[in-house]
Formats: structure tokens, C-alpha cells, sequence
């Protein structure tokens, strides 16, 4: 019997955190990351080459297929060797973000969203809905029109 106070897990107020690593196979997690407030400044391309330029040379996690949107991103990303925690990794991009673009309008939400992915076909899935969120959004009329999105790293599954 479950207390009344106690919550459930579908409850939370922010998302659960932990990617754990398997030997079966890749670790890929789909990562989103959302403005303070999701107020739209993150599709531009002053942030596109900030942003591709932190991931680069920010090692612990390779940041493969992206897509920047006005209020998010959503990329997928894999671990080094490094074994650095996800939350640590996000947590150093957007400051060093914050530090290089000095812009105060834009900032952060403090939390993210991570799912470790757990087939070629959760990843094939996970893809096409990230490529195709500009055309759904009616910002483009094809995928490949959209200018704010690429991919640093092959990340396969």
C-alpha cells in the first residue's frame, strides 16, 4: 500500500536523471534542452555556430544528429571515455554558452530532458521526429530546408 503522501513516480516536477552505460550495446541518449521561459532565441545562426563550436570542444559526450529550434534543441549524444556524468556535461555547455554569447536575454531552463535510447529502432524513430519538428511547426516545408541543425559526430546505433 503506498502512503498518501508519498509520489508516484509519474509525479515528478522535473524529469529523473542517470544514463547508465550497457556492454549490449551503444549508449545513445536523445537530450532536450529548452530556453528559460521558452522564449525563442536559440534558432539563429550566432547560436548554431556558438553552440556547434562548445559541443566540439566539450569531449566527455559526442554530440551527433542535432536540430535547433526557436525555443529547443533536441540532439543525440554518447559518452567517451571520460566518464563524465550527462547532467555534468549539459550543465558545462550552457555555462560556457552563457559565458561566450553574454547575451542576458538568453539562458537556460535548469533541467533537461534525457532518454537513453534501447534499439537501432527507438534511435530510427527518435531521428525522423527530430528532423521533421521544423516542418510540423510550419517553419520549413521539408526537413532539409531547415538551416539549424547538423551533425558533429556519426553516432550509430
Amino acid at each position: 500500500m503506498v502512503q498518501k503522501n508519498t509520489p508516484m513516480p509519474n509525479d515528478r516536477k522535473y524529469p529523473a536523471h542517470g544514463v547508465f552505460r550497457t556492454q549490449n550495446g551503444p549508449t545513445i541518449v536523445f537530450l532536450t534542452v529548452c530556453s528559460k521561459n521558452r522564449i525563442p532565441w536559440i534558432a539563429n545562426h550566432s547560436v548554431h555556430e556558438t553552440l556547434c563550436t562548445i559541443w566540439t570542444q566539450a569531449t566527455a559526450w559526442l554530440v551527433g544528429d542535432y536540430v535547433l529550434m526557436p525555443d529547443h534543441i533536441h540532439l543525440f549524444a554518447t559518452p567517451t571515455q571520460e566518464c563524465t556524468p550527462l547532467d555534468n556535461w549539459v550543465r558545462y555547455w550552457k555555462s560556457r554558452f552563457t559565458w561566450l554569447d553574454q547575451n542576458p536575454s538568453h539562458s537556460w531552463q535548469r533541467n533537461h530532458w534525457d532518454t537513453r535510447l534501447r534499439s537501432s529502432v527507438d534511435y530510427q524513430e527518435k531521428l525522423e521526429y527530430v528532423r521533421n519538428n521544423p516542418v510540423r511547426k510550419e517553419l520549413v516545408d521539408d526537413p532539409d530546408e531547415w538551416l539549424f541543425q547538423g551533425c558533429i559526430h556519426s553516432v550509430y546505433w
